[in-house]
């Protein structure tokens, strides 16, 4: 009896051996094609775990912050076939501080306007530190899209950069090669490079703490020849300013110190950008330098002209990006407030720079407590001088003139018939009597002058006014005050220029509409001098009733001064009133 299978073979007309050997071939082809996968598997990832290692040798070896970051962007973007890549620094409050961008070149970014500050997903990686990977990011319930002049991007894959523990940072890399999403291996290896990144980080970190400390001991020696030296306050700190911008790179240092008792400060040193244009302009209660002062902590900003935070201030005078501000002062109180910044488009502080320029503020303030030591010294024998020369005026040089009056008196009987002589005697007697009156002024002057100025100089009196008429401007007008203003204008002067100043302030609130106004007080050896500038709508030519105006042209001349008022260029109005300063002969003869 025959069976299926032979009977089957016999259709076939085939023997069985020749059948296996039909089939053994297709098995083989079959084995080889899937040994060979594997091969190119083990293969790729050897090449990847290759590629893997010299990223991470090469990240290692950098120890300069700023180019570390943008390779370890660069590495990742290699590693995983991505299009774009980015590392976003995380800051205060969760936000974004800094963003290193690979694969998108500066026409790109200028398109975008701004870079992300931490919202959507870039925000939920902060919040939530661990790998994320996304096939569309479009479809995540985080997303909030994308700005304007944003290239699209679909796949997503994040991972966070730990150091110490604590997260720098995040990594972020969208739109892998060939639209295909990231797989699990991408995430094995981002992963593995963003804990290389974080060693890295640290090195990098460490090597930039210890130059900031080698820069800050060398600034603390050359600060303690200054002072050694004798060296004048205003020089000391001008050397402070220039010693901290070259410490940090930066395009700003300011120095503000208080003017009275309260917030408002005063910008008594600058160096670097627009820094004359920043010397002497006064800094009031609203702007940041002043909170810092208040408050004696550091605060860190990534834009500052365009911060929430604070108005006014030298942002409003010169368009500034990241900055920060460190107080200055010791267990006593804060002395004053440093100011570090770059313009728009700089780069950021690092967290280095930031705590070397705070450690050397506290050796800046052992500065400011010397100077001002010095200060109060200096002002003790002025004080010492002024109460010397009025008793000496007082008990030798009056009674002096007193007994040559009764003398000439006294000659005067015996000389009435010469009329010549006794008029001559008379005119000398009443000059005497004239000069005991001027001296007896000085004297009061010289002893009731330290009184006067600790009252309030003429700086508080500008600021106080400033200060008054924001709530009628609806902003702040920048003020800048230089030279001798408190010790050297007399008080009629000081007078006249207030009046000038409110009133100015008064036009633009009332008739300019202007945005805003820059003051500028000026004292120098010979004259006392007040500008007042705003952006509004300028003077009007057919105005024929200008009564303000002739008040302030009249109280120029009563002085010996000019004032003019002209129409600035596009728009605005400027005042300039100048007056000069008496001598000391003649401040002493006003009761000054």
């Amino acid at each position: 009896m025959v069976r299926k299978e032979d009977e089957g073979a016999a259709m076939d007309g085939r023997s069985g051996a020749e059948r296996l050997g039909s089939v053994a071939p297709l098995r083989m082809d079959a084995l080889l094609s899937e040994l060979q996968e594997h091969v190119e598997r083990v293969r790729g990832g050897r090449d990847r775990m290759q590629t893997l290692l010299d990223a991470v040798m090469a990240i290692g070896s950098d120890l300069e912050l700023k180019d570390l970051l943008r390779r370890i962007v660069q590495s990742a973007v290699d590693l995983v076939d991505a299009s774009y890549g980015a590392l976003g620094v995380v800051g205060e409050e969760d936000t974004i501080r800094q963003f290193i961008t690979v694969g998108m070149d500066d026409e790109a970014i200028a398109k975008i306007g701004h870079y992300p500050e931490g919202h959507g997903i870039l925000g939920l990686l902060i919040r939530e530190p661990r790998p994320l990977r996304l096939e569309d990011l479009g479809e995540h319930p985080e997303a909030t899209g994308f700005p304007a002049g944003h290239p699209p991007m679909r796949t997503f894959l994040g991972a966070p950069v730990q150091v110490r523990g604590k997260v720098f940072g995040n990594l972020y890399l969208t739109d892998k090669r060939g639209g295909l999403p990231f797989d699990a291996d991408d995430e094995v290896v981002l992963q593995s490079l963003a804990a290389a990144a974080g060693v890295a980080i640290d090195n990098a970190r460490l090597y930039d703490a210890s130059r900031h400390r080698e820069r800050r001991l060398s600034a603390s020696a050359d600060m303690t020849r200054a002072l050694l030296s004798g060296a004048p306050p205003e020089e000391i700190l001008r050397s402070l300013a220039d010693t901290v911008r070259q410490m940090t790179g930066t395009d700003l240092v300011t120095l503000a110190l208080p003017v009275g008792d309260g917030p408002d400060l005063t910008v008594e040193a600058a160096a670097g950008e627009a820094a004359d244009r920043l010397l002497g302009l006064a800094l009031p209660a609203t702007t940041m330098a002043s909170k810092v002062f208040t408050a004696g902590e550091p605060v860190t900003s990534a834009a500052l002209s365009d911060d929430p935070r604070g108005s006014g201030g030298s942002a409003s005078v010169v368009r500034l990006g990241p900055a920060f501000f460190v107080p200055v002062g010791d267990s006593e109180r804060v002395r004053g407030v440093l100011q570090v910044a770059n313009v728009p488009g700089g780069p950021s502080f690092s967290d280095a720079t930031i705590d070397m320029v705070s450690a050397f503020a506290d050796q800046a303030a052992l500065v400011l407590k010397l100077a001002e030591h010095r200060r109060e010294t200096e002002q003790l024998t002025l004080l010492g001088d002024r109460d010397r020369i009025a008793r000496d005026l007082h008990d030798q040089v009056i009674q002096r003139l007193f007994a040559d009056g009764l003398t000439l008196q006294a000659v005067l009987g015996r000389v009435r018939d010469e009329p010549v002589a006794t008029e001559r005697i008379l005119r000398v007697v009443d000059d005497l009597d004239d000069t005991i009156k001027i001296i007896r002024t000085t004297i009061f002057a010289l002893q009731h002058r330290d009184r006067q100025e600790q009252a309030g100089g003429l700086r508080t009196q500008l600021l106080a006014l400033t200060d008054e008429s924001a709530r009628v401007l609806g902003f702040a007008p920048a003020l800048r005050m230089t030279g001798l203003l408190d010790t050297g204008v007399p008080g009629a002067h000081a007078d006249h220029l207030l009046a000038v100043l409110r009133e100015a302030l008064s036009n633009a609130a009332r008739h300019a509409r202007a945005t805003t106004v820059e003051v500028t007080a000026e004292a120098s050896d010979r004259s006392l001098r007040l500008t007042v500038a705003d952006n509004g709508r300028g003077i009007d030519p057919a105005a024929t009733r200008r009564s303000g105006l002739a008040n302030l042209r009249s109280r120029a001349e009563e002085l010996g001064g000019t004032c003019h008022v002209a129409r600035r260029d596009p728009t605005g109005t400027l005042l300039e009133w100048s007056v000069p300063l008496p001598t000391d002969g003649e401040t002493a003869a006003e009761g000054w």
